[in-house]
C-alpha cells in the first residue's frame, strides 16, 4: 500500500466523487428533463424513479466501460510501472473534469461530464507520458478515435431512433380516426422495447458482476425476449384495462392499486359524470413566470362555468381586446410592436419570479421552510463580515445554508423557472418553434405521460449502464493503484461497493442540484409532448445502451440532444427545431475538450514537476 501517497488518494476521491455527483446535475438532469417538461412526472418522482433505475443500470452493467476510462485512453504501459505517477494522474484528470462541469453547471451551462472527463484524461496523458503515448487511434473501440466519433455517431443514432419510434406513433395512433383506442391498445408495444432492451444488455456479454459472461446463445435470446414478452403480456393483461378505465372513460375514482383486477376493469362502470371530467391541456405553451400556463397532472373536474364556456365559441385574447376597443383591425393588431426587453428588465423578471417561489418556500412547513425564513429574516448588513451584526447574521444563516442546500432542489418548480420569459427573444423563438409543430389530442397524450414513466426508467437504467462507468474508473484506478502499490492492470475488477457509491453520488446530484440544468433546458430544443418525449427517451437509451455493450463511453446529453432533433424534424418543417439553442450545445461540447484538457494537463504539468521538499 502506498500509504505516503495516502493524501493524493484522499483528494482524488474527493475529486472523483464531485465529478460524479456533477454528472449527476448535468447530464442526469439533462435525460430526465424531458419527462418533467413534459409533464408525465413531478420533479420529486423523477428523484425516486432515478435513484432505483440509476442504481439497477449501475450495478447490473456499469463496470463495463470502467475499462475504457481507465486504460484506454492512456496505455498502462507508459507508466513503466510508477504507480505514484498513475495515482496522480487519475487524481489530476478527475480534477480537471469536476472542476469545469461544475463551474458549467453553477452557470446553468449545459456540456457533457463523459466529454470532460475524457478529454481531462488526454491532457493529463499528454503532460505526463507524452502525446506519442496517448493513445489516438480507434484501439479496438477504447481509444480516442473511437471515443470521440461517438460526438457525432451518438446524437445521429438517437436522432433516427427517436424518429423511427414517434413515426410509428405518429402514424399508427395519431393520424388515425380514433387515437385513443389505438393509443391505448397499442402501448403494450414500450414495455417490449423496454424490457427487450434492457435485459439485453444485461445478458449479452455478459454482466461482469452477474457471471453471465460465457452463457450460449441460445440461452441469451431466450431470456432477453421471454421477459420482453413476458412484460408485454403482462401489460396488456393489467396495463392497458388500467388506461382504458383511466383515459377513455375518464373513471377519476380509479386508484393505481386497482389496477391487479386485470381484465375486471373493462366491466367497471362509467361515472355519470365522466363527461365533466378534461385531462391535462398538454398543448399549453409554457413561459417562465407566467404560473397560470401550466395545468393539472391529472384528471380534473370541469366546473359549472368551465363546462358553460365549453359549449360556446372563445375568441382569441387579441380579438376580444379589438372588439372592446372598437377600433383596430386585425391586421393593426399583428403589425403591433412587441414590448422593449431590455437586459435590465430581463433580469429583474427572472429575480421577480424566483422571489415569487421562495415566498412560497418560506410558507411552507418543515425544514426547508424554516430555512428559507431564517435566510430571508436574516440578511447580511454593511460593512465587512468581521461587524458584530454580520458575525451574528452568519452564525444564523449557516444552519439554514447547509438545510438549504440538501433540500432546496426537491422543491424546485421547474417550469415556473424555465428561462424564456414572454415578450424575450428566447420566448419569441420558442414560440415560432412550437407553432411549427402540430397539437394532439390531450388524451392521447395523457395516456402517454403513463407511457413516458417505462421510457424514463428505460434511459436513467441505460444512464446507470453507461455513465457510472465513465465515473468510477478513474476511482477504480485510484484505489487500485494505491491499495496494491502497482499499476492498474486492464482486466483489474472494479469493486462492486465503488460502483454503488458512484451511482449514489451521481443520484444525490441530482437530486439536490439537477434543478440548475433542468430549469433552463426544458422545451428549448422543439416541441415536447408525452408522445414525444417517451420517443425521445426511447431513441436515447437505445442508442446509450448499443454504444455501453462496446464498450464506448457516450454522452447521455448527447444522445438525448440528438434524440429530440429527430423527434422535432418528425413534425415535418425544419423551423420545428429551435437550430440556435442546438448550435450552443453543440459548440459547447466541442469547447469542452480543449478546456476540460487544459485544465486537467495543467494541474498534472504543474504538480508532476513541482520541486520536492530537499531537492537541491
Amino acid at each position: 500500500m502506498l500509504t505516503e501517497y495516502t493524501y493524493i488518494f484522499a483528494i482524488g476521491t474527493f475529486f472523483a466523487l464531485l465529478e460524479a455527483y456533477n454528472n449527476g446535475a448535468n447530464d442526469v438532469a439533462n435525460a430526465w428533463a424531458t419527462s418533467v417538461s413534459s409533464r408525465s412526472v413531478t420533479y420529486q418522482q423523477a428523484m425516486v424513479l432515478c435513484l432505483v433505475f440509476e442504481m439497477t443500470g449501475a450495478l447490473a452493467v456499469g463496470a463495463r466501460t470502467a475499462s475504457t476510462i481507465r486504460n484506454g485512453i492512456i496505455p498502462i504501459s507508459a507508466f513503466n510501472n510508477d504507480a505514484p505517477v498513475q495515482l496522480l494522474a487519475f487524481t489530476c484528470a478527475a480534477a480537471g473534469a469536476s472542476i469545469w462541469v461544475m463551474w458549467c453547471t453553477r452557470h446553468s451551462a449545459h456540456v457533457s461530464s463523459t466529454y470532460s472527463l475524457v478529454a481531462s484524461i488526454t491532457g493529463v496523458g499528454i503532460a505526463s507520458v507524452g502525446a506519442s503515448r496517448v493513445n489516438w487511434g480507434w484501439s479496438g473501440g477504447q481509444g480516442l478515435g473511437a471515443i470521440f466519433a461517438g460526438l457525432v455517431m451518438a446524437p445521429v443514432a438517437s436522432g433516427c431512433f427517436g424518429a423511427i419510434i414517434f413515426s410509428l406513433i405518429k402514424f399508427v395512433v395519431h393520424v388515425r380516426e380514433n387515437p385513443v383506442r389505438w393509443a391505448v391498445f397499442t402501448s403494450p408495444f414500450f414495455f417490449l422495447i423496454a424490457c427487450t432492451i434492457s435485459t439485453l444488455s444485461i445478458v449479452y456479454k455478459g454482466s461482469p458482476n452477474l457471471g453471465l459472461d460465457k452463457r450460449p446463445a441460445w440461452f441469451i435470446a431466450s431470456v432477453t425476449l421471454g421477459v420482453g414478452f413476458g412484460m408485454m403480456f403482462l401489460s396488456a393483461l393489467f396495463f392497458v384495462p388500467y388506461t382504458y378505465c383511466k383515459v377513455i372513460n375518464r373513471d377519476y375514482t380509479l386508484r393505481i392499486w386497482h389496477i391487479w383486477k386485470g381484465p375486471m376493469l373493462f366491466y367497471r362502470p362509467r361515472p355519470e359524470d365522466a363527461d365533466m371530467i378534461v385531462v391535462p391541456d398538454y398543448a399549453v405553451i409554457q413561459h417562465a413566470g407566467d404560473s397560470s400556463a401550466g395545468h393539472d397532472s391529472g384528471l380534473r373536474r370541469l366546473s359549472v362555468q368551465e363546462a358553460n364556456d365549453m359549449t360556446t365559441e372563445t375568441k382569441r385574447p387579441n380579438e376580444a381586446t379589438a372588439d372592446n376597443k372598437g377600433s383596430s383591425t386585425d391586421s393593426e393588431i399583428e403589425d403591433q410592436t412587441p414590448p422593449v426587453v431590455t437586459q435590465q428588465s430581463y433580469k429583474k423578471l427572472l429575480a421577480e419570479a424566483r422571489e415569487a417561489h421562495h415566498a412560497e418556500l418560506r410558507k411552507k412547513k418543515g425544514p426547508l421552510g424554516w430555512a428559507m425564513r431564517s435566510l430571508h429574516n436574516n440578511p447580511m448588513g454593511e460593512g465587512a463580515i468581521y461587524e458584530r451584526h454580520n458575525l451574528a447574521a452568519a452564525v444564523k444563516r449557516v444552519p439554514a445554508m447547509v438545510v438549504v442546500a440538501a433540500l432546496y432542489g426537491m422543491s424546485y418548480d421547474i417550469h415556473a423557472a424555465q428561462v424564456g420569459v414572454l415578450g424575450t427573444p428566447e420566448g419569441r423563438r420558442m414560440d415560432r418553434v412550437y407553432s411549427m409543430a402540430p397539437k394532439y389530442s390531450n388524451e392521447v397524450e395523457y395516456l402517454y405521460s403513463f407511457v413516458q414513466v417505462i421510457t424514463a426508467c428505460t434511459a436513467s437504467f441505460a444512464h446507470g449502464a453507461n455513465d457510472v462507468g465513465n465515473a468510477v474508473g478513474v476511482w477504480a484506478a485510484m484505489y487500485s493503484a494505491w491499495r496494491t502499490g502497482k499499476t492498474v492492470g486492464s482486466r483489474a475488477p472494479v469493486p462492486l461497493w465503488q460502483i454503488a457509491v458512484v451511482a449514489l453520488t451521481i443520484c444525490f446530484g441530482f437530486i439536490t442540484y439537477g434543478y440548475n440544468i433542468m430549469r433552463v433546458m426544458g422545451n428549448k430544443l422543439t416541441y415536447h409532448s408525452p408522445s414525444r418525449g417517451s420517443s425521445m427517451e426511447m431513441g436515447a437509451a437505445l442508442t446509450i445502451l448499443i454504444f455501453s455493450q462496446y464498450a464506448l463511453p457516450t454522452s447521455t446529453s448527447m444522445c438525448i440532444t440528438g434524440a429530440t432533433v429527430g423527434v422535432g424534424l418528425c413534425n415535418g418543417n425544419f423551423k420545428a427545431v429551435n437550430w440556435q439553442r442546438v448550435g450552443l450545445l453543440f459548440f459547447s461540447w466541442v469547447m469542452t475538450i480543449p478546456i476540460a484538457a487544459l485544465i486537467g494537463g495543467g494541474i498534472m504539468a504543474v504538480t508532476l514537476n513541482t520541486p520536492s521538499w530537499g531537492s537541491g
